[in-house]
């Protein structure tokens, strides 16, 4: 399934996971690999499995009280579900950025440090709120405005405002489950720049529904149908030479 990864550094592994709601079932013995320091894409049709999969990846899920799963996820050697992972240190490794932007309802600066201050951060928060919103390309727009309120941004604003916010958390990982699809076009193109940036020095997963957009930004691509991996591998292959019909189907906009 993951041949074309042979040689790159892995940042996470999934090993045939399921995961289901109560006696429901939403994804199947799905198992891949997620490269290092690239944008992998994980695409499908509405209730396919993708943004189950992608909360089950920080334990995010472990808020619904129905959830449960099987196969293990591996990230830093461990299994992030093992007996002795704690679930706050995995949430800040692997960062989570939501389809709506939810900043706090506070201050901009507030909004970047909170987080890690809370987490015993003992070093200058003006340099870290600085060099987060840098990162998330927003520092020259708001520097001068810092204690304002964080709602008063625009929504391409708000949505690099939360990335900076899981940056100052120095992840390894950021998750994005269509951070773009509440936007503008222009706000759109932003944050897909800014996504081609972090990856040199960040694991990206994104979950979109937009082929455009993963074709645009993702180095590998997963197609997820029915809760299971239909196929896996470099986004320029899934899209011009798919290696089963429901991927070319799906691509090419004959369901979903």
């Amino acid at each position: 399934m993951s041949e074309f990864l042979k040689g790159k550094q892995i940042s996470l592994e999934i090993r045939d996971l399921s995961i289901s709601y109560g006696d429901k079932r939403v994804v199947q013995q799905v198992s891949l690999k997620i490269s290092s320091h690239q944008v992998t894409a994980v695409i499908g049709p509405s209730g396919c499995g993708k943004s189950t999969l992608l909360r089950t990846l920080n334990r995010m899920n472990d808020f619904i009280p129905t959830f449960s799963m099987e196969g293990e996820i591996i990230f830093q050697g461990r299994n992030i579900y093992g007996p002795y992972s704690d679930p706050g240190t995995i949430r800040q490794k692997i960062g989570m950025v939501f389809q709506r932007p939810n900043p706090f309802p506070k201050s901009i600066y507030k909004n970047i440090i909170w987080g890690p201050k809370i987490n015993g951060y003992r070093e200058n928060l003006d340099d870290l709120a600085e060099d987060a919103l840098k990162r998330a390309a927003l520092w020259d727009e708001v520097k001068d405005r810092l204690n304002e309120s964080a709602l008063r941004l625009s929504g391409g604003q708000q949505q690099r405002l939360c990335i900076a916010r899981a940056i100052a958390m120095n992840p390894e990982v950021i998750l994005m489950d269509e951070p773009c699809s509440s936007l503008d076009p222009r706000a759109t193109a932003r944050i897909e720049d800014l996504i081609q940036e972090l990856r040199n020095k960040y694991t990206i997963v994104i979950v979109t529904h937009n082929m455009q957009q993963a074709g645009r930004i993702s180095d590998q691509t997963a197609f997820l149908y029915e809760g299971e991996l239909v196929e896996y591998g470099p986004t320029k292959k899934i899209f011009t030479q798919p290696d089963t019909k429901r991927t070319e189907d799906y691509i090419t906009g004959r369901f979903g």
